[in-house]
């Protein structure tokens, strides 16, 4: 149990939050609201780059504000946290606390690699992130996050065929607040988190926010007495400073500058963690140990840091907008992918747990990424019953990446090298207009053309195992596309919108060239590329608010078709990334949220999504475990792999579900507060075959949360996975059952 005091720092929002399975105070003003009955508070958000309500903005649209966002981080999680908490997200990783894969109805890319493409953008204060090491930016101090579902093309771009997670933080304001919190938590688990706003004159304003995440290492490993060969544990720092200038009532500008120091929270490989046969874990498999023989090796490191610049300037009606966005990023990462120790080839008794047909011990880092964004939009400045927006989109990125091989029985020596440099040159123009056709009937329409184009060079000095040197290999690839989106609104009354939509977005080719382990050929180099796919999608919904403002329920409908769908075949008995393009693939469902505030004590939220996707390509054939899984697809008699045709997206669950209900009631001279959240999500297959043994159970996770508070205090208790729910989140296929939890 923890027990940690605060004192105010001063008027406004002061919080310091101690919580965990354990105690926290928070200093913090608590708003005053006084109303006739239970009521829900709007929801504006900035999905179509302006300010609107919610339930005006045609397309399925969750918002997790800052409150629901701390509740269920609340065991220090990175951004995976955000998984299946709002309809249709799916987030999962092989790669610890660095390399987030989204998906969005199913649509989604298992490819580990530092320069995998993905279908779902992650914007941070209206700049992309699009490399997967940035998006496991750490969630703090944050207004909301958006997830915007369907194709994002017009004014999001490429790469947003599934759709974004659109991060917002908190701006600086022109009154003096500040906030911190502590948190204390099993496992050593602490948080630190806390915000100044500083009102430096009555045209300037400065923000400066920051989070520290630690805990120990709690995997013990059976077979190494070394403290360094335990695993779980990190030490994460990231801030954030902000500096908002206004100096005339035309012109506005702020600067962030934010940065991330992360050690340590890299995969623990749990070697044979099914048994054959079953997706169940292994007699005697627990989360807690690891008999990984390289443990002590492993390491996760990173450093980013990013300036981000937005400049508004109104004249005549018309606001223009410049953002500049600059990101770089050094990383580095080393595991025991075969998650046991020792060999078969050893002899019997020198290998466990279960078979392990060889050592593999691996490592990959981004030696440099330095990304730069500009955009430049011209939008009216009033709102009117014609609204518009133009701009130009500029996207450069310079990515270095390098992969290692070590000899795990020659005492962890560096006995592979590959070396991949990836240069990416895409610029956009788009507009995007909308029309008040009557007071009921409201239409809108965008489009963009994108060109993007890609240079990759990979060398390999040093093969594994002894095999051959291979490159420098070249590749080029690029592509000129349109997206567009049409939408209608009608409103039926002042609390119910009818609406529909059209969209069409793309992912830009794809160059793969992980060659490291790759048995090179003069008929194949290694490298695989991937042509632009694009997706249609139709969309229909009704937004309502009902009883007064106490009842919010959204529910739409969608269907998509995608050409020339980019897929990832990874591990496979020849432990190769893949890429490749399937003729089609094709996703359906249904997407529903209802808030309620039941009384003025309590207040209820759920969501639900159903999710159909199906994978349409007679021919596709990829390949299939090393270790001796039960496939269930034909298996094709010339390759041995397996065709593909018909079976779902990877790591796409059928159904998720949502629920959280908290409780508030004056107590003293302050109130009690209590919630419960609990989220389903549905098994699903983990490769692009489906076999018994590499696929995800469905599994429940809850979470409970009470405290008091009063005036800017506030003390509260957590614990989250209270029914201790282990489950599967990704595996590796290549050398034997090896599973990540």
């Amino acid at each position: 149990m923890l027990r940690h005091w605060y004192c105010p720092v001063g008027a406004g929002i002061n919080k310091l939050t101690v919580s965990g399975l354990a105690l926290s105070l928070i200093c913090a003003t608590l708003p005053a609201k006084a109303q006739e009955g239970p009521s829900l508070d709007t929801i504006i958000v900035t999905a179509t780059k302006t300010e609107q309500d919610i339930q005006d903005v045609p397309v399925s649209l969750s918002v997790l504000d800052g409150s629901t966002l701390d509740l269920i981080k609340g065991d220090g999680g990175d951004p995976l946290f955000l998984s299946g908490r709002v309809p249709s997200l799916n987030v999962e990783t092989s790669f610890g606390r660095i390399f987030p894969r989204p998906s969005i109805r199913g649509l989604g890319n298992t490819d580990f690699d530092f320069n995998a493409s993905q279908p779902v953008s992650f914007i941070y204060d209206e700049v992309v992130f699009e490399n997967p090491v940035l998006k496991g930016f750490p969630v703090f101090d944050l207004e909301r996050v958006e997830v915007l579902r369907g194709p994002q093309g017009t004014l999001f771009g490429r790469n947003t065929p599934a759709g974004i997670l659109k991060f917002e933080s908190v701006k600086p304001g022109d009154e003096f607040d500040a906030y911190a919190r502590a948190s204390y938590a099993n496992f050593d688990t602490t948080q630190l988190q806390g915000a100044v706003n500083l009102p430096l004159a009555d045209w300037a304003a400065l923000r400066v926010s920051a989070q520290y995440q630690f805990r120990s290492d709690f995997i013990e490993n059976q077979i190494d007495d070394d403290p360094n060969a335990d695993a779980g544990g990190f030490d994460d720092f990231a801030y954030r400073a902000q500096l908002l200038l206004t100096p005339t009532e035309r012109f506005d500008w702020l600067l962030n500058f934010h940065g991330r120091v992360l050690d340590g929270g890299q995969t623990s490989f749990q070697a044979n963690a099914f048994e054959i046969g079953s997706n169940e874990p292994r007699e005697g498999f627990s989360r807690l140990e690891s008999f990984a023989d390289a443990q002590r090796f492993s390491v996760l490191e990173t450093d980013t840091f990013g300036i981000t610049s937005k400049a508004n300037y109104r004249f005549g009606g018309v606001t223009a907008t410049y953002i500049f966005g600059y990101e770089t990023v050094d990383a580095f990462s080393r595991g025991d992918v075969d998650g046991g120790f020792g060999a078969a080839f050893l002899g019997e008794g020198n290998f466990g747990p279960g078979f392990i047909p060889f050592p593999a011990e691996s490592g990959d880092g981004i030696d440099d990424l330095d990304q730069v964004t500009h955009e430049v939009r011209l939008s009216n400045t009033e709102s009117g019953v014609f609204n518009w927006t133009l701009g130009f989109y500029r996207f450069d990125e310079n990515l270095e990446i390098s992969s290692f091989n070590f000899d795990t029985l020659g005492g962890g020596v560096e006995d592979g090298q590959a070396f991949q440099t990836q240069i990416t040159d895409s610029w956009a123009i788009f507009a995007s207009g909308s029309y008040e056709l009557t007071d009921q009937l409201t239409v809108s329409a965008g489009v963009r053309f994108t060109d993007d184009q890609k240079d990759f060079v990979v060398v390999r000095p040093i093969a594994p195992f002894g095999g051959p040197a291979a490159g420098p290999t070249t590749r080029e690839v690029g592509d000129e596309n349109f997206s567009f989106d049409i939408n209608a609104t009608y409103a039926l009354n002042d609390n119910t919108n009818f609406y529909g939509r059209i969209a069409r977005g793309f992912r830009a080719p794809s160059i793969q060239g992980r060659i490291l382990f790759s048995t090179i050929t003069p008929e194949f180099d290694g490298v695989t590329t991937a042509d632009s796919e694009t997706v249609l999608s139709y969309e229909g919904g009704v937004k309502s608010t009902l009883f007064n403002n106490s009842v919010r329920t959204n529910i739409n409908g969608y269907f998509f078709n995608i050409n020339d769908q980019q897929l990832t075949a990874i591990g496979g008995a020849g432990n190769f990334n893949q890429l490749l393009n399937v003729d089609e693939g094709i996703g359906y469902g249904i997407e529903a949220e209802l808030d309620w505030a039941v009384s003025e004590e309590i207040t209820l939220s759920t969501n639900f999504s159903w999710n159909e996707t199906e994978i349409q390509d007679e021919n596709a054939v990829v390949g299939i475990c090393g270790s001796p899984c039960t496939v269930l697809d034909p298996i094709d008699p010339v390759s041995g792999g397996a065709f593909i045709d018909g079976n779902p997206f990877p790591q796409a669950p059928r159904f998720i579900y949502n629920v959280v209900l908290n409780y508030a009631k004056p107590f003293g001279q302050g109130e009690i507060f209590g919630s419960t959240d609990w989220s389903y999500k549905s098994s699903s297959n983990i490769f692009l075959y489906e076999s018994v043994e590499f696929e995800a159970d469905g599994r429940i996770v809850g979470g409970l949360r009470a405290g008091y508070r009063q005036g800017p205090w506030e003390i509260s208790g957590f614990a989250r996975n209270i029914t201790n729910q282990v489950g599967t989140v990704s595996a590796i296929d290549f050398n034997n059952f090896s599973g990540i939890f």
